[in-house]
């Protein structure tokens, strides 16, 4: 059992490996931003003290939530100044996407589910379901304050990085409105208190 264990582990792992690589030739900023937000998502839950597992499937979901992007053509990924209605809708297609990519994957936990969550906010203003509070899973709600935070922090095809500060201040302003609480102060206390780096991917 410990050995089908372990070989079912590495197949998991070998499975986000060859879906990062074909989004890393789609687009090589997503995937390096997945990475920077599957590191501090996982900080962020071990900060929480969430158990092992749920940890683990944070990880998991955040190295691959931004998969329905390729999708997406490159020219809405990289373009500077504001989307047009047509081409934000197209864009914002990508959490649905992500989610009928992964849904058919046997993973330990609902990554397809968690994916298609993390832009959600829990009062009820994300997309694409308007889903509130609790109605989004826990390990979304995590993703999703990462997730905000290295698009802030991260410099973007379209403009230099905002900085840290701005970021922290943008989850502070939606702490308890749009993001989890316990998530954004624990994102908060480690990159106040030095705690965390973003990899260099």
């Amino acid at each position: 059992n410990r050995q089908y264990e372990t070989r079912l582990h590495r197949g998991l792992e070998e499975t986000i490996q060859a879906v990062c690589a074909a989004l890393k030739l789609h687009d090589g900023y997503t995937y390096a931003h997945q990475k920077r937000v599957a590191a501090l998502a996982e900080t962020i839950a071990n900060e929480m003290d969430l158990p092992e597992n749920v940890v683990h499937g944070v990880k998991v979901a955040a190295l691959v939530h931004d998969i329905g992007k390729l999708k997406v053509p490159c020219e809405i990924l990289a373009k500077p100044g504001e989307l047009s209605k047509i081409e934000f809708c197209l864009f914002q297609e990508h959490a649905q996407t992500g989610r009928d990519l992964l849904k058919d994957i046997t993973f330990p936990w609902p990554i397809a589910d968690i994916v298609w969550q993390d832009h959600e906010r829990l009062d009820g203003s994300g997309y694409p379901r308007r889903l509130r509070g609790d109605e989004i899973l826990l390990e979304a709600r995590v993703i999703a304050v990462a997730d905000v935070v290295d698009e802030a922090a991260s410099p973007r095809p379209y403009r230099p990085a905002l900085g840290i500060d701005v970021a922290l201040q943008e989850i502070g302003r939606g702490r308890g409105k749009a993001f989890d609480s316990a998530a954004v102060d624990a994102c908060t206390r480690l990159c106040r208190e030095d705690r965390f780096m973003f990899p260099a991917v």
